[in-house]
């Protein structure tokens, strides 16, 4: 009998994930997973880690690369409803893990609410954003954002909130596996000069890095007072080709891909840069993308 015999009806088993990734690559999961309630979730992940089943959880899948052979385990799927409602009220905003992080900012602009602008364009889940602290230079989600409810491997679920909660570059101290919801605190503004950032920010991104390709944002973190694409660069790497993937003309820690790109092609070239990198300016790049 399958450990989770009952949930037949949210379940897809040897399920292709590369549809669910911006990057389009990648095998299947064993089992894909998508509740509908949280008391499905818990019962779920309790399954998983009474049978010691590999549990991942799968956002909008922007920063994530799936290896050629596929996902041994369970991977869940945050996207019914009940994990995607948001809430407005006065200065704070409520979003459970599933829900749209840029469409937040744009109704957080309208509402006249500020905090948020410098997630523009990024096209991620508020569970995905907050685990990985995602932001750029115009600043992170992690600087607004006060508490977050988790949900633990044996299924219990507890809020963490600053100052316990603690934010760092790319990163955050959860450990729990599953992010249910985040409470944000925002700013009262002018939603024109709100907008107006929000622009600047948006111009930015378009004429520094390549949208318009199948990418999945930056693949290496900024080492501590450097640049990683200013060091691949610098390294000649621009338009470094492996199979079908391909290092961006356009800003060196973006790599994009071809038609007939796998994923070993890219991890390929990943390891081929930090090689040349750490070759040639004795630096260490460390991922920013997520690879399973």
């Amino acid at each position: 009998m399958s450990i989770f015999s009952g949930f037949e009806n949210i379940i897809s088993e040897n399920c292709p994930l590369r549809d669910y990734t911006w990057y389009g690559l990648g095998g299947s999961a064993d089992y894909l997973i998508r509740p509908q309630t949280t008391e499905q979730l818990q019962e779920i992940v309790k399954r998983c880690h009474e049978n010691e089943m590999p549990l991942r959880v799968l956002g909008f899948g922007s920063n994530l690369l799936i290896s050629d052979e596929g996902v041994r385990g369970a991977v869940l799927r945050l996207e019914n409803e009940t994990f995607c409602n948001s809430a407005f009220q006065q200065n704070t905003l409520t979003a459970g893990a599933g829900a749209n992080l840029n469409k937040l900012v744009l109704e957080s602009v309208r509402k006249g609410l500020g905090g948020l602008e410098a997630c523009t364009g990024i096209p991620g889940s508020v569970g995905g954003a907050v685990r990985m602290n995602a932001g750029g230079r115009f600043g992170d989600i992690g600087s607004v954002v006060r508490s977050v409810t988790v949900m633990d491997r044996a299924g219990h679920i507890f809020e963490k909130a600053k100052p316990e909660l603690v934010f760092d570059y790319r990163t955050v101290n959860i450990t729990a596996k599953v992010i249910l919801q985040a409470v944000i605190e925002l700013t009262e503004s002018d939603p024109e000069v709100l907008l107006q950032q929000v622009k600047e920010v948006w111009i930015y991104k378009k004429n520094s890095q390549p949208l318009d390709t199948h990418n999945a944002g930056c693949i290496f973190k900024n080492p501590r007072g450097l640049s990683a694409g200013a060091l691949i660069d610098r390294a000649g790497l621009k338009g470094t080709q492996v199979g079908g993937a391909v290092v961006s003309e356009k800003h060196a820690n973006f790599i994009l891909t071809e038609k007939g790109c796998k994923s070993s092609d890219v991890r390929q070239l990943i390891d081929l840069i930090r090689t040349k990198v750490h070759k040639q300016f004795d630096v260490d790049l460390q991922l920013e993308i997520e690879l399973w």
